[in-house]
């Protein structure tokens, strides 16, 4: 039983943090509950910023995870825009920027990721963009919105699910858009070539031109503003702004300094956690972006809303005492024109030997399976909803099925569970 004096803090204003003091609250802990963001903002959710948000469909109150009430009627104490510069274990204390001292009995860290910056000449120019907070939301869509008023050109280093959706979002307001990949198609670490080639023809269709196999290595421009892009290949692309969308890096400065395990960055790197998302410090745990844990005789860091909603509320159980197994299978969603789409499950390249279509991919009404011996790793629902329980069952019964009967519409998933 955690006793009623107990002081829990949690580092990260997102939302697994929020989620986090929410499911304290909700499972009676009556002790202090301590949140602390570096952001001014109240908690939020992240996939409204390329998504809804960013195209003008959602308005800015939408993206909270609670009204700004909820936090003091449930004793919630906020410490916004405040940066944690140390922990120290020993005392089981961590040190504010304005060097305030805050003891704790348990510690939750959920401190994010933050996007990868290019290494090029010209990325201190004001039209040269990230987008992982809400103020760099809140600029690129004026900055979208005015691209597509004055016919301006937007171009986007990687082709990963967030300059997917940025892409989409532009053209859709109707800039001009050039996508830079070194890979040979979109999302290729994900999905692979097999499906990449979809997300391809689906933005081509829209517009969007697309440079393979090649990299940003200068950003021009003059009296400050962006002019174009060079790659490595000697083109030259024109550009008036750049989204740099290179992937995310987990936060772990830190967890680092505070002597905690890390996990491998040769494979995401992330604070290391047990099952019960428990740090290598018993009092202290990690979940979200951040957070490292096992899966698939493996480690994985999943960077997706599922995760923070799900992995802040197991987190909060497991600092309460109780009996937590975070094994939930990974999961995202994505919106892009008339696509929409569902992933479950980790299928990283090399770790397949198979992809079954199941449905009409040329319509682009399908489900993809990614098999390994006949086991499904992965699955990606397009435009057919209410499958992702299935397709995880599937996952999680690890048993291999018939690839022809995976295929076959007329063959119902829940029959192929063992």
């Amino acid at each position: 039983m955690v006793d009623a004096d107990q002081t829990f803090v949690i580092v990260g204003g997102g939302l697994a943090g929020a989620k986090a003091a929410e499911t304290l609250r909700a499972e009676g802990f009556t002790g202090r509950v301590i949140l602390i963001g570096d952001e001014r903002d109240h908690p939020y959710e992240r996939p409204p910023l390329s998504k809804g948000y960013l195209l003008g469909k959602d308005d800015r109150d939408s993206v909270f995870v609670h009204e700004p009430a909820w936090y003091a009627q449930n004793d919630i104490e906020l410490h916004l825009g405040q940066t944690v510069t140390a922990i120290d274990r020993a005392k089981k204390t961590v040190r504010l920027g304005d060097g305030t001292l805050i003891a704790y009995d348990k510690l939750l860290l959920a401190t994010g990721a933050e996007p990868r910056r290019l290494d090029v000449p010209g990325t201190g120019l004001a039209g040269v963009h990230h987008l992982r907070r809400l103020a760099h939301a809140e600029r690129l869509r004026g900055v979208l919105a005015a691209l597509g008023r004055d016919n301006g050109h937007l171009v986007i280093a990687g082709a990963g699910w967030i300059g997917l959706e940025v892409a989409a979002a532009a053209r859709t307001y109707g800039a001009e858009v050039t996508v830079v990949e070194p890979e040979p198609t979109p999302l290729h670490g994900v999905l692979g070539p097999e499906l990449g080639q979809l997300f391809a023809d689906l933005h081509a269709e829209h517009g969007v031109r697309f440079h393979f196999g090649a990299r940003l290595t200068e950003i021009t421009g003059q009296d400050g503003m962006v002019l174009a892009v060079r790659t490595d290949d000697g083109e030259e692309h024109p550009a008036h702004d750049v989204l740099a969308a290179i992937g995310a890096a987990p936060r772990t400065g830190l967890a680092e300094a505070a002597g905690l395990t890390l996990a491998d960055r040769a494979h995401g790197g992330g604070i290391e956690v047990d099952a019960s998302l428990r740090t290598s410090d018993p009092d202290i745990y990690a979940a979200g972006d951040v957070a490292a844990f096992p899966f698939a005789d493996a480690r994985l860091r999943v960077e997706h809303w599922a995760n923070a909603l799900n992995g802040g509320p197991a987190a909060a159980r497991a600092m309460l005492g109780k009996d937590v197994t975070y094994d939930r299978v990974p999961y995202f969603f994505s919106d892009q024109y008339d696509l929409g789409m569902e992933y479950s499950g980790w299928a990283p390249p090399g770790s397949y030997d198979q992809v079954v279509i199941r449905g009409d991919a040329g319509k682009r009404e399908f489900i993809a399976f990614w098999l390994s011996e006949g086991r499904v790793l992965a699955g990606m629902n397009v435009n057919v909803w209410d499958v992702t329980e299935h397709i995880q069952r599937l996952i999680q019964n690890g048993a291999p099925v018939d690839p022809d009967a995976l295929a076959n519409p007329a063959t119902p998933l829940d029959s192929l569970v063992a």
